[in-house]
């Protein structure tokens, strides 16, 4: 039986991830210095605070994140750990409506505001159409996340950024998968007057070939279109249903398996 394990799109085995909170002024800059360095960035939005103190205004959002993802983190940011289950549901579907008719695509991730959540706010997620959601809990690792619906980012940019960024750098076993997740609010670089951390981590680890820039839902995605991939019992052959392309590695070969196709990963026959 052949040795097939997932890879990123192009073979590669390292993803990079940003996410931001808030959809305030300081977004503007900051999607601009990802946009220089080729990194993608998922900023989750508080719809019913639109145009409110140095809040993005509504008719901006569509344009600002043009290539990146908008994300849901409650309409009116409460601590919803709190909250009764009908104002939950109201401030996260209501918060999806509004982006939606602006981002014109389905929202389906967001960050859990103030960090605040629970178990039942996480059963109850997938029934308000929620895929994912980010918490404030940094590992410092670079795992792949085991739960969605509690995923832990590697650090907040204020915590050693540039040591573990050298680290991520530094990875080269190819029988894991490495993924760097850095959170933050934009706005703290205006308050620690330190955009040049950004612009530094940036310019380190941006336009690298063997790193995959992705958004929060971009690697939902590919992680839900590996896993429903249709293999042969002895892995020779594999169908995937999906409209996504997966990258497999066979035998410490690559092969890109297309959305809709059914290709061979091996004519050599199973032995007993």
């Amino acid at each position: 039986m052949p040795k097939v394990v997932m890879t990123f799109p192009g073979g590669r085995h390292k993803v990079l991830t940003m996410s931001y909170d808030d959809g305030k002024a300081a977004d503007r800059r900051l999607v601009d210095i990802f946009n220089r360095y080729g990194i993608k960035g998922t900023f989750h939005i508080n719809s019913g605070l639109f145009g409110t103190g140095d809040r993005i205004p509504e008719h901006e959002v569509a344009e600002l994140y043009k290539g990146h993802e908008i994300s849901a983190h409650t309409l009116t940011h409460p601590t919803i750990a709190r909250s009764p289950k009908e104002q939950l549901i109201h401030e996260i579907v209501e918060d999806r409506k509004n982006l939606e008719k602006i981002a014109e695509y389905t929202v389906r991730g967001m960050s859990y505001p103030n960090g605040s959540y629970n178990s039942y706010i996480k059963e109850l997620l997938p029934y308000l159409g929620i895929e994912y959601s980010r918490t404030v809990n940094s590992t410092g690792g670079f795992s792949m996340p085991d739960d969605l619906l509690e995923w832990n980012p590697t650090c907040h940019h204020n915590k050693e950024l540039m040591q573990l960024a050298d680290d991520f750098i530094q990875l080269h076993k190819k029988q894991y998968l490495y993924m760097m997740y850095v959170w933050g609010h934009s706005y703290e670089f205006d308050n620690d007057q330190n955009w040049d951390l950004i612009e530094r981590f940036c310019k380190y680890v941006g336009s690298r070939e063997e790193i995959w820039y992705a958004t929060n839902i971009e690697i939902v995605d590919y992680i839900k279109a590996f896993k429903d991939l249709k293999f042969s019992a002895d892995s020779r052959f594999v169908y995937n249903p999906s409209a996504k392309s997966v990258w497999l590695s066979v035998d410490e070969r690559i092969f890109e398996v297309k959305g809709g196709t059914q290709i061979q990963l091996t004519k050599k026959a199973l032995t007993q």
